[in-house]
């Protein structure tokens, strides 16, 4: 094997976080930020890149680097590595509400296709690189843009989503019709395409939005229940009604109400 084998427990229920046990020099690599706490004895280091030594040199650490820009992410990781005589502990937390997806890559071929912000952390070896998507209506409409995260190697690697997670097993030519957003992660064979919704009415006054996703097996999929970017819209939602009914409060008790709403 390339990557470092690590072992790891999951621990909690809608806040997760994931601890990772590391031998004498074994490594994890996290994105900038992730760490929740770490035992004494582990060395934290920040790298550019992700640290899977793919194009030797300061050039290839830094195109790897530039390419993570793409996906929105910092453009250095962080590399946790065990120098103590015995095994040691980090633990890495989720950033909201939902499950932590432990993927052993030497299972999925290889190579696991995910939302940009999926990614949490990895084993040391674990290749976090860019995916494009080459059909056009897919880029333009799927939600997820042009370019998704891929993760590559023979480790393992563990990716954040939102709510409760589905996870299917597609058979050769099987098809699901999911929410572009739902979308977390699919292997490498899954054909990954957007379709408009059918009939005018259904279109506008459906609720679903004017396209969907298409997923067409074989291959394993992971779908999730709360996309980050549904509950913030729900938060912003409440956030603007609970504005309008401090308004409301404060013109019937003018300046009591506000001060009674802790407002100034």
């Amino acid at each position: 094997m390339n990557a470092h084998e690590i072992d790891y427990e999951i621990l909690g229920s809608e806040m997760q976080y994931v601890e990772i046990e590391l031998d004498p020099e074994e490594s994890v690599v996290a994105e900038a930020g992730g760490m929740m706490m770490m035992e004494d004895g582990i060395r934290m280091e920040t790298i550019f890149g992700d640290g899977s030594n793919q194009g030797g040199g300061f050039m290839g650490k830094l195109f790897g680097a530039g390419k993570r820009m793409l996906t929105g992410e910092s453009l250095f990781m962080t590399v946790f590595t065990n120098e103590g005589m015995g095994k040691k502990r980090v633990s890495f937390a989720s950033p909201y509400p939902g499950k932590i997806i432990p993927m052993d890559l030497s299972d999925l071929d290889g190579k696991v296709i995910c939302q940009k912000d999926a990614f949490l952390c990895a084993a040391k070896g674990v290749s976090i690189g860019i995916e494009f998507q080459r059909k056009l209506g897919t880029g333009f409409f799927g939600g997820e843009g042009f370019i998704m995260q891929k993760l590559e190697g023979d480790g393992l690697a563990f990716v954040h989503a939102g709510g409760t997670i589905c996870e299917k097993t597609l058979q050769p030519g099987e098809l699901i019709r999911v929410d572009t957003g739902c979308i977390v992660a699919m292997t490498q064979d899954v054909d990954y395409s957007i379709e408009m919704v059918k009939g005018v009415k259904t279109m506008f006054f459906g609720g679903e939005g004017l396209f969907f996703a298409t997923l067409r097996g074989p291959g394993k999929v992971w779908l999730q229940t709360l996309p980050f970017s549904r509950l913030a819209d729900r938060m912003a939602a409440a956030g603007g009604m609970a504005a309008t009914n401090r308004q409301g409060e404060g013109s019937v008790l003018g300046g009591l109400g506000r001060l009674l709403d802790g407002d100034r």
